[in-house]
């Protein structure tokens, strides 16, 4: 009986060890981007306590320093999020989060040329024509300020590089917002276009002739001068323009999701690809 019970002892040992070492893990989102992966062994009001998978050492965390917390048990909870600023909104809710129907948040786009990053300044200057398309075709909706957008977003330590650790409803309650548009542009370098012209000055005055033939005086007037001629030529770049645009619900559903190349071949032509996707919106109000 002592073999038997000893066996069952050890056996029971080992399932609940195996099922200890299968358990997914806990993973910690930080402001920063960076992920911790383990167990959360105790959340306090202003910390937590935490230990690495396939460690024992025990690690406080502040919880100003945490964006959210993915739980073994598939539960997200944001832990810090950035209070939402509309100058529309009037009231809180019982959650503490500001109401945010109705109102839709423009993330910055992505810009790459000829596969290379554009800049971050292109990405937010694409954002603000974005906005002023918008605002003037938003009808009842609240368009957010781009401002505070960026700001909202930069505190939650979101950028460009670790956005999409986050799902878009997420974001969307990071930004106190019910839409968010999402897109991206690439343009591709193609051919060169060559146009060229020719002019030709002429300089110089009136000359008079007179001639006698015979008994007949002949006399006339007629032009003298010097002719200059010139040639120029202008190259222009074309390009190949493709905007791809998407919005999200703070449900993280997606309600709008197309791409559309640009008929025109000019550095800027993605200007009117943003309005022709735009005006295909379900937001968009004429």
């Amino acid at each position: 009986m002592k073999t038997i019970f000893t066996l069952f002892i050890v056996f029971t040992i080992h399932c609940f060890s195996f099922a200890q070492s299968t358990m997914k893990n806990d993973v910690i989102v930080k402001l920063s981007g960076e992920e911790m992966v383990g167990k959360i062994q105790e959340i306090g009001d202003s910390e937590l306590k935490f230990v690495y998978a396939g460690e024992t050492l025990v690690y406080t965390i502040k919880k100003s320093d945490i964006a959210k917390i993915n739980f073994a048990s598939g539960r997200v909870e944001i832990v810090t999020a950035p209070k939402a600023s509309s100058a529309k909104a009037d009231s809180m809710s019982k959650s503490g989060l500001e109401s945010h129907h109705n109102i839709i948040a423009i993330l910055p786009f992505s810009y790459l040329i000829d596969k290379k990053d554009a800049g971050q300044e292109m990405t937010y200057k694409v954002q603000n024509e974005v906005f002023n398309i918008m605002n003037t075709h938003s009808g009842y909706m609240t368009i957010q300020p781009t401002s505070t957008t960026n700001a909202l977003l930069l505190k939650a330590g979101i950028t460009g590089e670790n956005v999409r650790s986050f799902t878009m409803g997420e974001i969307c309650n990071l930004l106190g917002v019910e839409y968010v548009i999402q897109g991206t542009i690439t343009q591709d370098l193609t051919s060169v276009s060559n146009t060229g012209g020719s002019s030709t000055t002429v300089s110089g005055g009136v000359s008079s002739t007179n001639r006698n033939i015979g008994s007949v005086n002949t006399s006339g007037t007629g032009y003298s001068g010097t002719s200059y001629s010139s040639s120029s030529s202008v190259s222009t770049q074309n390009y190949s323009t493709n905007v791809t645009m998407s919005i999200y619900t703070d449900k993280g559903e997606t309600i709008f999701s197309q791409d559309h190349k640009s008929f025109w071949g000019t550095n800027d032509a993605y200007k009117t690809t943003l309005n022709y996707l735009l005006k295909r919106t379900p937001i968009y109000q004429k």
